[in-house]
């Protein structure tokens, strides 16, 4: 039997028993609400962002404002799904062009021809896995942001378009050139690894045979066999991304304000002074990406456990 036919049934049989398992259902649910509330935030936050009570600074959490307000008199609530908004941009941005598009090509390329153009990839590869993935982004964003700053307000100055700073928009490509400087290595190394233990089969051969073209040969036969370990690395990847603009940002590497960030709200929230004054201010943004995190690794154990092929 063809391997492509028989690895969309083991898929249909691994998805089968995700869904008999309660704690990824549950991590995948708590996941997509926090999403989808973030992606709404326009139109589901209460308030805005940056939209100031001043008759209600440093309130705990009522039925106005159920997490409460900060120091200025924003409504916490409203500023965490913002926060989950950029987070959800970011790494989502992050893992579609780094993880996937840049890791997967990359993998395949380098797993099915070999030789000098393995060796160059596979190189530049080693070059970025040398650093400290944390200590390369903090280097990346801390250099790459002031010049793109700089980049956008000359397009301000110089063109009809205003707003881009504020916007945030800087900000975002900043994050996503640095978390995809090191988020494409991992992928590019295990997609190789399974088109080398793939290309030897014999569907593949047939498929040379036949005159198939090299996309296809990679696209249709190759990459379909290795869904398997690239769906578990991404989910297993999204809890690290996470952390890694949480920590960019409460570095103040990341979103700046006014725009709120969860890593920015934890930062200001995360002194003694504050933890003894406004507690509910650390609540919220710290329920929210500890959920984040500890989901999407749990989510990513469970695809381990249901795509194993020797999992019956």
């Amino acid at each position: 039997m063809d391997t492509y036919i028989s690895g969309k049934g083991h898929l249909s049989r691994a998805f089968g028993r995700l869904w008999r398992k309660k704690l990824a259902v549950i991590s995948l649910t708590v996941i997509t609400a926090i999403y989808v509330m973030g992606l709404l935030a326009p139109w589901v936050a209460p308030y805005g962002y940056n939209e100031q009570d001043y008759e209600s600074i440093r309130e705990a959490p009522t039925l106005e404002h159920i997490a409460g307000t900060d120091l200025k008199g924003r409504d916490v609530f409203s500023r965490v799904l913002w926060g989950v908004q950029n987070t959800v941009i970011i790494t989502l941005v992050t893992i579609l062009t780094g993880g996937l598009l840049i890791g997967v090509s990359l993998g395949l390329i380098s797993g099915y021809y070999g030789g000098r153009v393995d060796s160059v990839i596979m190189r530049i590869g080693e070059l970025f896995a040398s650093f400290p993935d944390i200590l390369l982004v903090i280097l990346l964003a801390a250099t790459l942001r002031p010049r793109i700053i700089d980049a956008v307000r000359w397009i301000e100055d110089n063109t009809w378009l205003d707003g881009i700073v504020k916007s945030g928009i800087a900000d975002y490509f900043v994050i996503s050139i640095a978390l995809v400087s090191f988020s494409w290595v991992g992928m590019a190394r295990l997609v190789r690894g399974q088109v080398l233990s793939l290309k030897s089969s014999q569907y593949v051969e047939s498929a040379q045979a036949t005159g198939a073209s090299t996309s296809r040969i990679l696209f249709i036969h190759l990459l379909p066999n290795a869904i398997g370990p690239i769906v578990v690395t991404v989910s297993m990847g999204m809890g690290t991304l996470i952390g890694t603009e949480i920590i960019l940002s409460w570095l103040g590497l990341g979103i700046q304000p006014p725009r709120p960030s969860l890593g920015t709200m934890l930062l200001e929230a995360g002194s003694i002074s504050a933890l003894r004054v406004v507690p509910w201010m650390l609540i919220a943004p710290g329920i929210v990406a500890w959920s984040l995190v500890l989901c999407w690794n749990l989510f990513g154990d469970a695809m381990n456990d249901v795509l194993n092929p020797n999992t019956q």
